[in-house]
């Protein structure tokens, strides 16, 4: 609901704040004074229409700000916009501002941040209903309306099982797309993944291979540099030359001095100890490497065959993957769907079976959910007419249209013609209304603003309370055309509205002002050549002073009357 609203500079309202309380919020005052302007007010906040007109005059910009509580049935969604956009604070109030400069251009926000005016419509269209001729109407939106009959049908059984039965369907039809595609270039997918198959097959690679063989090619190609060095190591451990001992002379000799040390100090026994584990170590040493010497062999034919095979690796690994792993596990997925191309057919064959059986099923449910809604539309049509009844438009007539359309992959609701459908179902709903006797029904978007479009939506709004979720509705001229008796018609019927959600109204007759919980009077004052709109909230005596105003002076005669006409709304909303 609207809880707080500020306006400044907008039209001839200089400085406005107005704090709004649930249950019907009205507006009364003489023509011009502003009224309309400070719904206008609401309408730009919400995304509406804004120029450079709507400035007042001698100033360069007009200030607009309002306070939205959040309602619960809409939390998460508004929450999850908000969240989207990087504009949720976390609590259930939402704050809308729009300025309008002077030179045209509008600054719109959210919550402190500057918005475009799309996510004001977007938010506001789910916050707040604006009924007279405004555009900004929920009902005018076509696509509305199937949603308000299938909340007033009271249908959710019936969409859950037809949303299954959709979801199942379109699952079977997406799995039956991809495997036709694969059929339809099977040909040419088939020797792709063959020759990509067969080449990783026929590289018969394993795992760490490349390694060896990278180890193995380096050995070859430096097998003399290799013999060469290990051959001077064996020579200098073991053989010496003419000039030096041979390593291992030199430590036996270091071996036998280190002995006789040890037996004259016992103490040095250790190092005596060290030292024949190092001439072990020495002659473990030449042994590996008189076994390596052996093994080293000079093989170009062996080195040819190991470069062609590393070659080999590598220009396989280059196109699969570039690791062993990554080639392996690419001839596997290539393996995997030729053996599913393979078998396309039949599960083509079994897929195609499944759909018509979903089929089935939908059209069954399908026709369950259009004949609950059809038949709830027969109710709808007889108490909105009766609303209208009501309203002194008695002869006006509301029809619930629905329609179809066909479709090469709809389901068969009458034989021989394949309907279409969709996540809602079959049926394609509009309002249509005939707003006076002998004239022909017309798409509610279609029919003319004023007060009888007020009054016919608020014949809807009341029929459809239960189903409209939107919590601050706005009647604008509803009472155009109507006198004193239907206008306290009108009034109650507005105070029941507004049991459910936040209504506000501009009105002139005081027999619907009576109904309000909350009454503004909106005054237009002249203050040194400047025109002006202040707005007081009445009470008590100021408001019969109001009402009496409105029937034309005030006297005694009309203030008694104006204190009736309260104590017959009183006593009629307390009887409600």
């Amino acid at each position: 609901m609207l809880t707080e609203l500020r306006i400044e500079n907008f039209a001839i309202i200089q400085a406005l704040e107005l704090h709004f309380k649930n249950g019907l919020v009205i507006f009364t005052g003489e023509t011009g004074a502003g009224k309309s302007i400070i719904l206008d007010a609401i309408e730009a906040l919400v995304g509406g229409r804004s120029d450079a007109t709507m400035v007042r005059s001698g100033s360069d910009r007009a200030a607009l700000e309002a306070v939205f509580k959040i309602p619960a049935q809409f939390s998460t969604e508004l929450h999850a916009i908000l969240e989207r956009e990087d504009l949720d604070d976390g609590s259930d109030e939402v704050v809308f501002g729009r300025e309008i400069r002077l030179e045209g251009r509008t600054v719109a926000r959210v919550n402190g941040r500057s918005v475009n005016v799309g996510l004001l419509k977007e938010l506001g269209t789910s916050l707040v209903d604006i009924h007279g001729q405004s555009e900004h109407l929920s009902l005018l939106n076509v696509k509305s309306h199937l949603g308000l009959l299938d909340r007033f049908a009271g249908v959710p059984k019936e969409q859950e099982e037809y949303q299954a039965a959709y979801r199942n369907l379109r699952q079977i039809r997406k799995e039956l797309q991809t495997l036709r595609e694969v059929e339809a270039e099977a040909g040419r997918r088939m020797e792709l993944l063959e020759f990509q198959a067969q080449e990783i097959q026929g590289a018969n690679l394993s795992l760490g291979e490349d390694e060896e063989l990278t180890q193995e090619r380096s050995r070859l190609a430096n097998a003399e540099t290799l013999t060469t060095s290990a051959q001077q190591v064996l020579t200098l451990l073991d053989e010496g030359g003419p000039d030096a001992l041979a390593v291992s002379d030199l430590l036996g000799q270091a071996r036998q001095l280190l002995s006789n040390l040890a037996r004259i100090d016992s103490s040095q026994s250790a190092l005596l100890e060290q030292l024949e584990g190092a001439s072990e170590q020495l002659s473990d040493v030449a042994r590996s490497l008189s076994g390596y010497l052996e093994e080293i062999e000079y093989n170009p034919r062996r080195l040819e065959q190991v470069e062609e095979r590393l070659e080999l690796i590598h220009r396989v690994l280059k196109k699969y993957g570039g690791t062993v792993e990554a080639a392996l596990e690419f001839g596997q997925n290539a393996r995997s769907q030729l053996e599913s191309i393979a078998h396309a057919g039949e599960r083509i064959a079994e897929l195609e079976e499944q759909e018509q059986a979903a089929l089935d099923v939908l059209k069954d449910r399908a026709i369950a959910l259009s004949g609950k809604r059809k038949a709830a539309a027969l109710t709808l049509q007889e108490c909105v007419e009766k609303e209208l009844a009501d309203l002194s438009m008695s002869g006006a007539k509301f029809e619930v249209e629905f329609a179809t359309a066909e479709s090469d992959a709809g389901v068969e609701v009458t034989p021989g013609i394949r309907t279409a459908f969709n996540e809602t179902g079959i049926d394609q709903v509009e309002f249509f209304i005939a707003p006076n006797p002998g004239e022909g029904l017309k798409p509610l978007t279609k029919i003319a603003s004023g007060g009888e479009t007020s009054r016919l939506m608020l014949a809807l709004k009341n029929v459809l309370t239960g189903a409209d979720f939107i919590p601050t509705l706005i009647f604008d001229e509803i009472d155009q055309g109507i006198g004193g008796r239907v206008g306290n018609v009108v009034g109650e019927k507005l105070w029941r509205l507004a049991r459910n959600h936040q209504v506000m109204c501009v009105t002139h007759l005081p027999q619907l002002a009576a109904y309000g919980d909350q009454h503004y009077s909106v005054r237009k004052l002249v203050h040194d050549g400047r025109t002006t709109t202040e707005v007081h909230e009445l009470a008590d005596t100021s408001r019969e002073s109001e009402l009496a105003l409105m029937t034309g002076s005030v006297s005694e005669a009309t203030l008694k009357a104006a204190r009736e006409v309260l104590e017959a709304a009183q006593k009629r909303s307390q009887t409600d």
